[in-house]
């Protein structure tokens, strides 16, 4: 248990969960890259409203191979070697992208990108959860998302400046290569610095690697409190020889529940429409501003509004809790979209037309922006936490990949547009917003400040309204008691 003697060394923790985080920014950057390259990309290649759909989400198809294969890359090569890899796969999907000659080669290369997208979905927040202590881990976990939606505001101010730089013929042209190679920056940035960061403890006694386990829990705190940590990771994970033997998983009682909650939280995510205004917003921003220009700093304001948010965010996840953040972020999002679907209907001029875009950005980075990477890498115990890590965001990548490729067709659909003047999408993803409250209320328990170990029964007994240990067998499958998460 932690104590009034326990010292963290936070100085040395948030430079290693700040590395790690890089592939939130490596996947922020590079998914909304193609929000300023879109345009004049669809230009050079003469693409359609469905082709241009395709180009934007295609990554999320790949994407779903990324968090598929990510937990045995990631279990079987470790949290730090995985991240390295992603960043390579980024590097090769950006230099692709940028000399492609046609839309078939772009397409191979983007399909690139989003396996990378999905390799950092799953590995960068379980690397964060498993080596942070329980009292800092909302806030160290945060630092997934300050980098992903970071990397999405640095995005749309590149984008800015871009295409402020260039005439239409030349953004056309060569402009939107430009745009698509700026994003190898934070790539060489991740791999120049994760060589400075160590492995998971957690992963590291998993593979019985004790002393490197204990080594690091001595860098993050004092040598008698990462001796009681290391015990208790060892005793929670069982490494004697009869629990070596790969668990494999199974959808029962227990294992269910934890899929329910970690799929429906990342269906909500995406099911807001926040993706949407990363990928379109220059787009989006058309149907209240002419002007590329106008419409490229909107979307970058909008961007930036919602890295505001993950940041005051990162400073309530611990003190306020997840659940809290939750409930209200779906009742803000429910509130902020239907204003600006009746700001689109209803042509409202000048900032009027977009307050509620800004609003609902910076409301949404607050809450479910960030804290379901959080939970995510939470709620589930270490047996079976890659491979449902995975398939949660294998979900958030279905509904991004249906959402980005639809609403091109909804956006140009000139019946959608003479009745609701742009702004049908904008209603429905407040109608998801509102199910996302409901779905929260209902399944979602508090998890701040417990330890890992723990986590699970809470939400079972969230679920079921009762403990059902006597029930089935656990997920570990032995009883193992209520131990800390080790790291308090």
């Amino acid at each position: 248990m932690a104590t009034n003697k326990t010292h963290y060394n936070l100085v040395y923790l948030m430079l290693c969960c700040t590395v790690a985080a890089f592939g939130g920014l490596l996947m922020g950057y590079d998914s909304s890259i193609i929000s300023g390259a879109i345009e004049p990309l669809s230009t050079y290649f003469q693409l359609g409203p469905a082709e241009t759909g395709w180009a934007v989400s295609c990554i999320q198809v790949s994407s779903l191979i990324g968090c598929l294969v990510a937990p045995k890359i990631s279990d079987h090569f470790g949290r730090k070697r995985s991240l390295c890899v992603t960043a390579i796969i980024f590097a090769v999907s950006i230099v692709g992208t940028a000399l492609a000659h046609n839309f078939t080669v772009f397409i191979l290369f983007r399909l690139i990108g989003g396996l990378a997208i999905g390799l950092a979905c799953v590995i960068s927040p379980i690397y964060l959860a498993e080596l942070s202590p329980s009292r800092y881990r909302g806030r160290t976990t945060a630092l997934y998302s300050i980098c992903c939606v970071g990397g999405q505001s640095v995005v749309m101010l590149t984008n800015f400046f871009i295409s402020k730089s260039m005439t239409s013929a030349v953004l056309v042209d060569t402009g939107w290569r430009l745009i698509l190679s700026s994003a190898l920056v934070p790539c060489i940035a991740l791999l120049v610095f994760i060589s400075f960061i160590p492995e998971s403890p957690r992963w590291s006694v998993f593979k019985g690697r004790d002393k490197e386990a204990l080594t690091t829990l001595g860098k993050i705190s004092n040598l008698e409190h990462a001796k009681t940590v290391f015990g208790e990771i060892k005793d929670s994970i069982k490494t004697d020889i009869h629990s070596k033997v790969k668990a494999k998983f199974t959808l029962n009682k227990k294992t269910f529940p934890l899929l329910i909650i970690g799929i429906g939280l990342a269906l909500g995510n995406q099911l807001s429409g926040v993706n949407v205004i990363q990928y379109f917003g220059p787009t989006l921003m058309k149907n209240i501003s002419s002007d590329n220009n106008t419409a490229m700093f909107l979307a970058f304001v909008l961007a930036f509004a919602q890295f505001l948010g993950v940041v005051v965010g990162m400073f309530l996840l611990d003190k306020v809790g997840r659940r809290k953040l939750l409930l209200w972020g779906a009742l803000a999002s429910t509130v902020c979209l239907a204003y600006s679907f009746a700001a689109f209907y209803l042509r409202f001029a000048g900032v009027y037309s977009v307050l509620g875009l800004f609003a609902f950005m910076f409301l949404f980075g607050i809450t479910w922006g960030q804290v379901i990477w959080t939970v995510l890498g939470e709620i589930f115990p270490m047996e079976i936490r890659s491979i449902c890590v995975g398939i949660s965001v294998c979900s958030l990548s279905v509904a991004n990949f249906a959402v980005s490729t639809t609403f091109p067709i909804m956006n140009s659909n000139p019946y959608l547009q003479q009745v609701f003047h742009g702004g049908f999408p904008l209603l429905l993803f407040s109608g998801f917003s509102l199910l996302m409250f409901l779905f929260t209320y209902r399944y979602v328990p508090e998890t701040a400040n417990v330890p890992l170990e723990r986590i699970e029964a809470i939400v079972l007994r969230k679920y079921y309204g009762r403990d059902i240990e006597d029930d089935v067998e656990p997920v570990h499958g032995e009883n193992i008691g209520p131990l800390g998460d080790g790291i308090k």
